[in-house]
């Protein structure tokens, strides 16, 4: 079964406040693909483990229908919740379950969530459910994370990596995919026309506190908050603080870039 780790309404909230969209190189990288392989119009699109729906609402401005799915009830929930053109819906299910006819979907898509998947059970169903000459894209952002600020961009981008070492120690074992750049689950993807890109990287606009509200959003923060509350709330205060002294400036709303390495996995059946 798929690992599930971002089931409650707390961690769901948060996850829909600070969990940023598929910036605009990945955007383009994905739509450029489609444009190259596809001539028919793509009808239905299907975007597994949506979690509060960041990456369902860009593909539902540009396709005619498009279906978020996630195995998190709570997460389903904000999704649902958010401001949405009319051509999305959601519903609750595994990313090894979808209820869609064999060859019904012209696009799955996941963004930073199929390294939580059971990769062979998803696999055999996307295959099952995409089309023929149908498309798959399959992301994720990287460990490979770099903030950008005036003249203190190095070493803004050392804290940052301080406060991220000190959470990954509560990473699950599956984190091991995004550190392989999706090595595996491309291999596993059953389609001969296939590609995995490496080096995409974009930037996006974030504040402090959006820097901080990121980590709290990743899972191995909400495994460390179960087993050290206060130690881990110190860290992010901490390291807001840092932040804040670095920058030279009081207010945790002030903007700086963040900057992201993404990989996409593109098959095409």
């Amino acid at each position: 079964m798929a690992t599930q780790l971002f089931e409650g309404k707390g961690h769901a909230a948060v996850y829909q406040k600070y969990r940023f969209a598929p910036g605009k190189e990945l955007q383009q990288t994905i739509l450029s693909y489609l444009k190259e392989k596809r001539t028919n119009t793509i009808e239905l699109v299907v975007d597994v483990g949506c979690g509060s729906g960041q990456g369902t609402r860009f593909l539902a401005e540009h396709f005619k229908k498009v279906v978020g799915s996630d195995i998190s009830e709570a997460q389903i929930q904000e999704a649902r919740d958010a401001p949405s053109l009319p051509n999305v819906s959601y519903l609750v299910c595994p990313a090894e379950e979808l209820p869609f006819e064999d060859g019904s979907v012209d696009l799955l898509t996941s963004f930073t969530a199929a390294h939580w998947f059971d990769i062979e059970k998803f696999m055999k169903e996307a295959n099952r459910v995409v089309k023929p000459r149908g498309c798959v894209a399959l992301s994720t952002y990287t460990v490979d994370m770099s903030l950008r600020y005036g003249n203190c961009s190095e070493k803004l981008t050392q804290i940052f990596r301080e406060t991220r070492d000190v959470i990954f120690k509560y990473s699950h074992s599956r984190v091991k995919h995004v550190l392989e750049d999706y090595k595996e689950i491309f291999e596993a993807l059953p389609f001969q026309d296939k590609k995995r890109i490496t080096d995409i990287f974009d930037k996006i606009p974030m504040t402090v506190a959006g820097v901080v509200g990121y980590f709290e959003s990743v899972s191995p923060y909400q495994v460390y908050m179960k087993n050290e509350p206060e130690a881990a709330k110190t860290l992010l205060q901490e390291t807001e603080k840092r932040f804040l002294d670095t920058m030279g400036v009081s207010s945790r709303e002030t903007p700086l870039e963040f900057w992201v390495r993404h990989v996409c996995i593109l098959g095409y059946k």
